[in-house]
């Protein structure tokens, strides 16, 4: 990799500070993004963890949606983690009615379901073996939801208990855990690795 790609990171609520030390460890430019403006000059994306009801309801408010949908058609990558994966699915079980209809990007081609390991209570770690991966990765499940679904063009990734936690479509990476809090920089340096080749195809 010659040079690092510019990341920007979702700074609207929860786990977006995690996200960004770990990237600019990896010696990755990093920037908060509130603003669609902020969109500009970034190769990738992350949308982390929180509380997507509410992260998805400010991206309505500051006009996030339709940008975020046009970074990606203009190329740019994008990983959500457990919150962040929920807002890029096509489909999502499991919204309970007093919140209203859970906003979403609607780009990658994946039915969730919220909460699927309970409550914050019954948050664990566990140890996944991850697709490319030659050691396990030691992941953090908060309230973790999970991939029901997929469709053909996307890759699985990695399972826990037969069931999808990380999958990759395109230029989209989708994980139902908390990979910023671990310590393990390798899906990140996969996502900037997937940034990358992004960057040079512009």
């Amino acid at each position: 990799m010659t040079s690092s790609p510019t990341i920007g990171v979702l700074a609207l609520q929860g786990a977006f500070r995690e996200h960004k030390r770990l990237l600019q460890s990896l010696g990755a430019q990093v920037s908060e993004v509130r603003l669609p403006q902020q969109l500009e000059g970034l190769s990738g994306l992350i949308l982390p963890g929180g509380e997507s009801t509410t992260i998805g309801n400010l991206m309505v408010e500051y006009g996030l949606i339709q940008a975020i949908r046009d970074f990606h058609a203009a190329g740019g990558a994008i990983f959500g983690t457990c919150a962040g994966m929920i807002l890029l699915a096509r489909t999502i079980h499991g919204t309970p009615p007093q919140f209203g209809v859970q906003p979403s990007l609607n780009l990658m081609d994946i039915t969730v379901q919220r909460n699927a390991f309970g409550r914050q209570v019954d948050s664990f770690r566990t140890s996944l073996d991850v697709a490319g991966f030659k050691t396990p990765f030691p992941a953090v499940f908060i309230r973790a939801p999970v991939i029901e679904a997929v469709s053909p063009s996307v890759e699985v990734l990695a399972e826990h208990q037969g069931q999808i936690v990380l999958a990759r479509s395109g230029t989209l990476l989708a994980g139902s855990f908390h990979p910023e809090l671990t310590g393990d920089a390798r899906i990140h340096e996969l996502f900037l690795t997937m940034s990358h080749r992004t960057e040079q195809a512009h």
